[in-house]
């Protein structure tokens, strides 16, 4: 069955671009838009129901509370996360950066006992691989730092896929946490989970997955991925920005100590010790995105209204309409595979076009009412193996059709000509 137009749903696509006409917006990898859906559901809630969170005996302070965490349980329905495995965060920055810092503060000998296993230090090892966004590779550096601990990485090829075949060497028995994407943000490519779930495993290490780009287009269940840890962000996936999540069993997440403090974590404060409650509170300190949670769940129940079976077909028949259609034009580079068959990809593309600037062809694109990404997508170092300082990158979303594809690829096969000194053929 054909994937239901739900371009209609979105109130920000009936604006014109910026010279009128349609506007075709293919930046969702950065920041999507929100359905009314979504968006009523914020308003609904600030306009009758706002109020303080698990801080009030009063009537709006109950609604808020029971809307607060009954939006908890449908985010964690929508990724395989069972009671207590949801954390809200600022966006999955801040979820992966709340493991890293949580291990810093165990290696402090902070949290006592319990949160022993998630120390770190000289002569244990972190990995990470080389096609990782900035979020999942700067908390490991630091990390590492922190705690003399050594950080390694499992290269990428030529292509952007990661090279396995020395697996088994890079991740070893001083391995303490291997941290790793879902899918790239710049190749689209998806990775092998499980494969680098069953290594980690088999040495006792802890799994940190990336799953920015994955959660808003494939089903997803972290539970059955068998992961440890998981973050996400909610403006990826149709919802506000100022809200994600982390994923984490509930043992580990029990065990593993903040490094927020203040109101909502704790137990007893007296004026030389603190208890901690377990989680999801103890890493939920001040006042709560009530608001951005609310946004979230409408989010997480429009993409499982549409099916998130039928998303994936959707988004997997755009990334090879776009991917074809990118590597198909003469002086473009698309930076990963074209996908397909041992292949599997995401829909986006990015690619470089010769002798132009990526900054410089996303205001042609932006001249034809066309909205793209520019610069390195934060993954300078995987830009840097792919032999390109930066990049343009298209990407869809579920409101993407063919029509917003074809007219990318109209304008883009324009490009080099728009720059090509007068007179050049």
């Amino acid at each position: 069955m054909p994937f239901r137009d739900v371009r209609a749903d979105f109130p920000i696509l009936t604006r014109e671009a910026r010279e009128g006409g349609r506007l075709t917006y293919l930046d969702s990898a950065a920041t999507s838009h929100q359905p009314a859906d979504v968006l009523r559901a914020q308003e609904e809630f600030v306009r009758l129901h706002y109020g303080a969170v698990g801080r009030g005996a009063h009537l709006l302070a109950e609604e808020a509370t029971e809307a607060f965490e009954a939006a908890r349980s449908a985010v964690a329905g929508f990724v395989g996360a069972g009671e207590g495995e949801i954390v809200w965060t600022g966006n999955a920055t801040a979820a992966i950066n709340l493991v890293a810092s949580g291990m810093g503060a165990a290696s402090q000998g902070i949290g006592g006992s319990e949160s022993r296993g998630f120390a770190l230090g000289a002569g244990d090892e972190i990995v990470v691989t080389e096609s990782e966004h900035h979020a999942n590779i700067i908390p490991w550096q630091v990390l590492a730092r922190r705690t003399g601990a050594a950080l390694r990485w499992i290269p990428v090829d030529d292509v952007g896929h990661l090279v396995l075949d020395g697996l088994d060497s890079i991740v070893n028995e001083r391995t303490k946490v291997m941290a790793f994407q879902h899918a790239s943000n710049v190749t689209g490519l998806i990775h092998p989970v499980g494969r680098l779930v069953d290594r980690a495993r088999a040495v006792g290490a802890l799994t940190v997955l990336d799953a920015c780009q994955s959660v808003p287009h494939l089903p997803v269940d972290f539970a059955a991925l068998g992961v440890d840890f998981a973050g996400f962000s909610g403006h990826k996936m149709l919802g506000p920005t100022g809200i994600g999540a982390l994923y984490g069993r509930r043992g580990l997440l029990d065990a593993l100590p903040p490094s927020v403090y203040g109101g909502s974590t704790i137990k007893t404060v007296t004026m030389t010790e603190t208890t901690w409650l377990g989680a999801p509170a103890r890493f939920e300190a001040g006042s709560q995105p009530v608001v951005q949670a609310i946004g979230l769940a409408a989010a997480a129940r429009y993409l499982s209204a549409l099916g998130m079976t039928q998303v994936a077909a959707h988004d997997e028949r755009l990334a090879n309409r776009l991917r074809t259609g990118v590597s198909s034009i003469e002086g473009v580079r698309l930076l990963g595979p074209i996908g397909g068959g041992s292949d599997p990809v995401l829909g986006l593309a990015a690619f470089t076009v010769e002798g132009v600037h990526p900054h410089d062809v996303g205001q042609v694109l932006d001249d034809a009412g066309i909205a793209v990404r520019v610069g390195h997508h934060c993954a300078q170092p995987l830009h840097a193996r792919l032999g390109a300082q930066s990049s343009t990158r298209a990407s869809a979303q579920v409101y993407t059709s063919d029509d917003d594809i074809d007219r990318l690829l109209e304008a883009l096969s324009g490009v080099r000509r728009y720059f090509a000194p007068k007179g050049a053929s």
